[in-house]
């Protein structure tokens, strides 16, 4: 569907040192001058798959219907990976068949959601040179400048069912305890887990978060709430559970990184 200022987002390890997230944005501002182009985020560490999955489905879906997602953390950049396109739920997806889909995915299942993936082997809809190592400027780009265009999923790419996924541990609830595991570290340092408020049930019931062997029994609802130099636990702004550090870093105080277990204590 055609829209007059269509939004297209970012979502890349790539970081902004360099020119590769402005060239993205060139290709894709020549096939489709109206787009709006957002930038979700170019802090993902560096070929974390899990991470980019993490960030790019808890900050999409607050975008308008039809939006293009461009996603680029592909450490597989060149091999016999695939580059894809998806249409989930009412948002489009772009980017490469390693995984990054997958929270996304199961969600669209979850929630009875339209979800089609395509493979992306029409080359008339890339840049007439690809290079073997930036999938990011010179196929998912223009794809999504075509996508936001108004060129239908289906003539982008043939249809497939067996998108790869990650194997994605679930929390656990044993004894009294939720056991996840850290899954994003963000710009301040605050270490966020998957453990959602929906596995909790409310705060009532939290008595402490730990990772790296530190338990933290400081149960706040915002940092304004203890000094500078506390640690604190609390719901993020999506309802995941984090350590932060009030005006600080809990991540680099803890040595926190993403993949280490989490634990919240429950009453």
């Amino acid at each position: 569907m055609t829209t007059i200022n269509p939004i297209i987002t970012l979502t890349t390890d790539f970081g902004l040192r360099d020119g590769f997230v402005g060239v993205m944005k060139g290709v894709i501002l020549n096939i489709a001058p109206h787009a709006q182009i957002v930038d979700i985020s170019h802090d993902i560490g560096p070929q974390n798959v899990r991470e980019g999955a993490f960030v790019l489905s808890r900050q999409s879906l607050y975008f308008p219907r039809n939006t293009v997602h461009v996603v680029v953390v592909d450490p597989g950049v060149g091999t016999t990976r695939r580059p894809i396109a998806a249409r989930i739920g009412n948002h489009h997806y772009v980017g490469p068949d390693n995984g990054v889909l997958t929270i996304l995915y199961e969600k669209a299942e979850e929630e009875n959601w339209p979800l089609q993936v395509v493979h992306l082997d029409k080359p008339q809809y890339w840049l007439k040179e690809v290079s073997y190592i930036f999938h990011g400027r010179d196929i998912f780009s223009p794809v999504a400048a075509h996508l936001a265009a108004g060129v239908p999923l289906e003539e982008l790419g043939r249809p497939i069912d067996d998108a790869v996924r990650l194997h994605l541990p679930k929390p656990a609830l044993k004894g009294n305890s939720w056991h996840g595991e850290v899954v994003h570290i963000d710009h301040f340092g605050n270490v966020a887990s998957n453990i959602h408020r929906d596995n909790i049930g409310g705060e009532a019931a939290v008595q402490a978060a730990g990772v790296r062997g530190t338990r933290v029994p400081d149960w706040v609802k915002t940092f304004g709430e203890r000094p500078a130099g506390a640690l604190v636990c609390l719901y993020s702004s999506i309802d995941f559970v984090i350590i932060s550090e009030v005006n600080g870093n809990a991540a680099a105080r803890l040595g926190a990184k993403v993949g280490d277990a989490f634990e919240v204590e429950v009453a």
